[in-house]
């Protein structure tokens, strides 16, 4: 990649800390992003109240008027996987290590006149960030004994630290105008950085077409380009209607680790959302979501896990064909609600339900997602307090929860087997300032 473009990827990177747990409602997708999403567990499609349209309906800006919103969230997630049942030295559990992240971010809209707005907004997203340390205790169980020597095995075969890292931050500027009265329509390109990081998956390189491009090869980054729409409708006086649609963002391929991903490479997949807003009254928003995450049109989140264990020749890792986490295109369910204690205090809370993205519990989908584990609930409140007549303060707490995802082991083929177990679950508490004209 040229330098000048690393710098600039660095530069934005340096905005956002790595994004942990894969949240609930989304896959690796954040379950919302700004203070009303975070508040309202992502059921904002139809309701704007921040500038971060961008990440979600761009119509939105339109309306969010003019105003200027800067976040910090605080990320406490806990990760533990086991095997058990393969009577092998390789059944043991480790807990990852990484346990607190801060994830800033930020948002503009500006009205230029009462037909247009411009934006802009920041975000992240991740999910594959694990670090699992421990090991089995037994010298030379590795699988790798050429890079490991006589190391003790990590979960997966190879030795010391064991996990992923990936980070994707994206930019997006654009604009809303109204088409008709009470319409909007929104656009915004979508300019992504991605961070990548494996480490500990030394054993992995005996089944890839780059077997020096596989593991502990340090950061790679890489650039992308997609973009999102989006509409929003009053139908009546009380009920207000959303729509958006994003791209594909077609990445750069990770040159350090083209012999793990298949296709070389992680593009962000197409989605879709619908989502309405009733006013019942003055005082009272309900809102409710749809979206799809359409993973099964990525080769490194669609491909099997067995893909290349059963065909290392014709299908090896970092292949079109090679082993991926057997993720499909996923529904998800949010529910939000909002309500106006008084002029300068507004209340909010929401749930959402993601069914998870793996495809199934089968020797097909488990010990690869062991890196990933994803969320199926979530529930959230929070606060917006108006101090002052232009500004605003935000607090939102969240709660993610992944009932343990088990099943066999794909691992029988090098001769383990036994039954694999991920338990996770996360807390979040986010802090946002507003000012707003």
């Amino acid at each position: 990649m040229p330098q000048r473009f690393v710098k600039i990827a660095q530069g934005l990177a340096l905005l956002l800390a790595s994004i942990s747990l894969a949240h609930a409602g989304g896959g690796y997708f954040a379950l919302g992003y700004g203070p009303a999403a975070r508040q309202m567990a992502g059921a904002t499609t139809a309701h704007a109240a921040d500038a971060y349209a961008g990440a979600s309906n761009p119509a939105k800006w339109l309306a969010a008027g003019n105003r200027l919103d800067l976040g910090v969230e605080f990320f406490l997630p806990y990760r533990r996987v086991e095997r058990e049942g393969s009577n092998t030295v390789y059944d043991f559990a480790t807990t990852s290590g990484r346990d607190v992240f801060v994830i800033p971010e930020g948002a503009y809209s500006r009205r230029v006149s009462e037909r247009l707005a411009l934006g802009f907004t920041l975000y992240g997203n991740g999910g594959l960030n694990t670090t699992y340390r421990g090991d089995n205790g037994v010298p030379g169980s590795n699988f790798a004994p050429a890079d490991c020597g006589t190391r003790p095995a990590n979960f997966l075969f190879g030795c010391g630290r064991m996990g992923l890292d990936i980070m994707q931050v994206v930019f997006a500027p654009g604009a809303a105008w109204q088409v008709a009265p009470g319409h909007s329509l929104g656009v915004a390109p979508l300019i992504a950085v991605q961070r990548f990081k494996a480490y500990g998956l030394q054993s992995f390189a005996a089944f890839s077409a780059h077997p020096t491009d596989v593991s502990n090869r340090g950061y790679d980054w890489a650039l992308g380009l997609g973009v999102r729409v989006g509409w929003l409708g009053d139908i009546t006086p009380w009920l207000k209607l959303g729509a958006a649609w994003s791209s594909k963002v077609y990445m750069q391929e990770f040159e350090q680790y083209d012999g793990l991903l298949a296709d070389g490479g992680l593009d962000i997949p197409a989605n879709w959302s619908l989502g309405l807003a009733v006013t019942p009254s003055p005082r009272w928003v309900l809102t409710f979501d749809y979206q799809r995450i359409e993973f099964g049109g990525v080769r490194a989140n669609a491909n099997g896990v067995m893909n290349t264990l059963l065909d290392p020749l014709g299908s090896p890792l970092g292949s079109r064909r090679g082993s991926g986490f057997n993720w499909g295109d996923q529904d998800n369910f949010r529910v939000g609600v909002e309500f106006a204690l008084r002029s300068s205090l507004r209340l909010r809370a929401g749930y959402a339900y993601g069914d998870r993205p793996q495809r199934d519990a089968s020797i097909n989908s488990v010990t690869l997602n062991m890196m990933a584990p994803t969320a199926v609930h979530q529930a959230s409140v929070g606060l917006s307090w108006q101090p002052r007549a232009q500004h605003e303060l935000n607090l939102a707490y969240s709660r993610f929860i992944a009932p343990a995802f088990d099943g066999p082991s794909a691992t029988r083929l090098l001769g383990v087997g036994g039954t694999e177990r991920v338990h996770a679950h996360v807390n979040t508490a986010m802090l946002a300032w507003s000012w707003k004209r």
